[in-house]
């Protein structure tokens, strides 16, 4: 093992694991996490329903190294593996136009395009082509189906929210963020399916029977103008600790993904990243680009806005 200068945003020994795999000092026992911080009270007015599209788990294997979002245009930009829900079409080269005309695994014609990086088991060896394809970026290992994928969109505890733009771009989380210290990452964390009063950003140990889960809050306060923006962030920002959208900004309805694997008991796991990133919890992120239909989102908006559960 090789201590690197510094210790992680976790509080942490940042380390360099062995190839294709995490260092030990990554995962901790989810008993021994923080407990999981409070959400902010809903103000008079503010929204609370929440809408879902069910969009399955990624059975059919779709999967690239492109990221459309970040990096259009460059085939491999990722130099990781992406798991896909939704629309089936994505990839570097895709347009508005595109994604508009292709299939869907969601239900209601929710066109939308879900993905994040794959889960391996790095210690098992690869069980299809895309696990095979990355190992020139340290990338090795089994890539686990989700057991199960949330896609909850929710309201805001300040105000009612508006409608999402169509083509929308918003990420949760940063690729970067092991790096990057931690900059970025503080919206992304893990917990275990029946331990969900302690939260960690690093790797959890979950006791037997229970799932390891990927959570991502997506930001939520849109600056009413573009769909995305050169950084891919200043467009689409997040609120305060009370749910305030910053002045400028509107409320949209907020994109809270769970992404659920049952691993191995004991079994060592990890993201797909950069490998500069060195499979670092801390590196983890997702991406979302809006391609429902205009009648879907003002359905989505109206549950979220009257408190309905949908």
């Amino acid at each position: 093992m090789v201590v690197l200068a510094g210790l992680g945003a976790v509080g942490y020994a940042r380390t360099r694991p062995a190839p294709g795999g995490a260092d030990a000092a990554l995962y901790v026992a989810i008993s021994r996490s923080p407990v999981a911080p409070p959400a902010p009270a809903v103000l008079p007015g503010g929204s609370t329903g929440t809408w879902h599209s069910e969009c399955g788990r990624n059975e059919a294997g779709i999967h690239n190294g492109d990221n459309v979002v970040a990096a259009p245009g460059v085939a491999g930009g990722a130099h990781h593996v992406h798991d896909y829900v939704g629309n089936v079409s994505t990839n570097a080269f895709s347009t508005d136009e595109s994604l508009a005309a292709a299939d869907t695994t969601c239900r209601d014609d929710d066109r939308s395009s879900y993905y994040w990086p794959v889960l391996r088991l790095p210690n098992q060896p690869a069980n299809n082509a895309a696990a095979r394809s990355d190992m020139a970026d340290d990338n090795h290992g089994r890539i686990l189906v989700p057991d199960g994928v949330l896609l909850e969109f929710r309201g805001n505890p300040a105000s009612d929210v508006v409608a999402m733009p169509r083509f929308l771009r918003a990420s949760a989380g940063s690729p970067h963020g092991y790096s990057g210290g931690g900059v970025g990452a503080e919206r992304v964390q893990w917990s275990c399916s029946a331990s969900r009063d302690h939260v960690t950003r690093r790797y959890p140990r979950c006791p037997a029977g229970q799932l390891v889960v990927r959570i991502f809050d997506f930001p939520s306060c849109w600056n009413g103008r573009t769909t995305d923006s050169p950084n891919h962030h200043t467009h689409l920002v997040y609120p305060d600790g009370a749910g305030t959208c910053p002045a400028g900004t509107f409320p949209v309805p907020q994109l809270h993904m769970e992404i659920s694997y049952l691993v191995p008991a004991g079994a060592d796991y990890t993201i797909d990243s950069f490998p500069q990133e060195r499979h670092s919890p801390l590196a983890d992120h997702a991406d979302f680009i809006d391609v429902m239909p205009d009648s879907l989102m003002a359905t989505a908006v109206a549950c979220v806005n009257t408190g309905e559960q949908c």
